[in-house]
């Protein structure tokens, strides 16, 4: 099944963000600095946050900028081509990543790895080039436009630029190590094909990202456990002419709702670790934004859910329950402090945004 929906704007109240360590500027390496933190400069603070792949899959970038929405200024640096050498993977930078921080108002610097090891017939331990991405930290200290400006001028003006330094520091990095790394003509042809023009570069990651939709609806991630085999396909347009080509783990239509579910599944824990939890959250923001949905052309109502499951659960609790249902649920299944307050603050968040946060046994 397929859902079309529009979002107009971001609206959304984040309860779960970490406390983040502030670094002075002096002190700032991206290298070296969390995965999330804050950066004073001058009278200005930064929460920055910073991926270790283009790709969205791999370690919980979503959970790095949901830690840094509590602040009103965001940075998120994202590297735009990562190889691992010719026995691992490259993946490279997509228009939806950027189009979906441009909504959250995160500015983007598109970075480049400059140093790496060797570890076996692979490369790891990637470092950014720290110099470039202070130099456009200090860029986006001066800027007065928005995030959105700021994204789409970098694209336009400085990724051709970028591509070529990707190369040479590959270059570099493949003498140093030995290892060799996949044939350039892949990211010439990167270049060819997005060059200056956004719409090509929008059009090149459609069909990487409806390719990957179309392999990941048939497939049942270890991370899920789903309640029904259903799983859906939903094309998200933004007012930016961006679109997101997501999977929903689960859809549920009754009297005209659709429910979009979000699954997070742990087998060995009574929940979900925090981090699943808040990737599963960043996309539910999307789905509490929706402006209309649509199936097979027939409009409906949405109902966003994130559903979280655990075969050591038992019984069955949702944030619309009165607090007398949520405590002989704690008491139940024996939750500990951490895991109470990370419920109840969970659902506190639900309510406040009007989706449904569910956990339950997993069947």
């Amino acid at each position: 099944m397929e859902i079309n929906a529009t979002i107009e704007k971001i609206q959304y109240a984040a309860l779960l963000p970490e406390t983040l360590k502030t670094f002075n500027i002096k002190d700032f390496d991206i290298n070296n600095v969390p995965t999330a933190c804050l950066v004073k400069i001058a009278r200005t603070t930064f929460a920055i946050s910073k991926w270790v792949s283009p790709k969205r899959t791999r370690s919980y970038p979503y959970e790095r900028v949901y830690n840094t929405l509590g602040n009103s200024k965001r940075i998120t640096v994202i590297p735009i081509v990562k190889d691992e050498g010719q026995a691992g993977d490259r993946d490279y930078l997509q228009w939806d990543t950027v189009s979906l921080m441009s909504l959250l108002d995160v500015f983007v610097i598109f970075a480049y790895y400059k140093k790496a090891d060797a570890v076996g017939n692979k490369i790891t331990n990637q470092e950014f080039d720290n110099e470039y991405v202070i130099q456009k930290r200090n860029e986006i200290k001066n800027c007065h436009s928005s995030a959105l400006h700021w994204n789409l001028d970098e694209l336009k003006n400085n990724f051709d630029k970028l591509l070529v330094k990707v190369k040479s520091s590959y270059t570099q990095i493949q003498k140093q190590t030995g290892i060799m790394l996949h044939d350039f003509a892949g990211i010439d042809n990167f270049r060819r094909k997005i060059g200056k023009d956004i719409e090509k570069f929008k059009q090149f990651s459609r069909e990487k990202a409806e390719k990957a939709q179309a392999r990941e609806v048939v497939t049942t991630q270890p991370k899920e456990a789903l309640s029904t085999s259903t799983k859906a396909k939903i094309t998200i347009t933004n007012y930016l002419g961006g679109e997101y080509h997501f999977t929903v783990d689960e859809i549920e239509i009754y009297k005209g709702t659709v429910s979009l579910i979000e699954s997070k599944h742990s087998k060995n824990a009574l929940l979900p670790s925090k981090s699943d939890i808040k990737d599963g959250l960043l996309k539910l923001i999307l789905y509490c934004n929706l402006a209309s949905l649509s199936v097979k052309r027939k409009k409906h109502t949405c109902l966003p859910v994130l559903k979280l499951t655990s075969s050591q659960l038992k019984g069955a609790i949702n944030s619309s329950q009165k607090a007398k249902d949520i405590t002989a649920f704690v008491q139940a299944n024996a939750l500990n402090s951490t895991q109470t307050n990370l419920l109840k603050t969970l659902f506190a968040e639900a309510a406040k945004n009007k989706f449904i946060a569910l956990i339950q046994h997993a069947t």
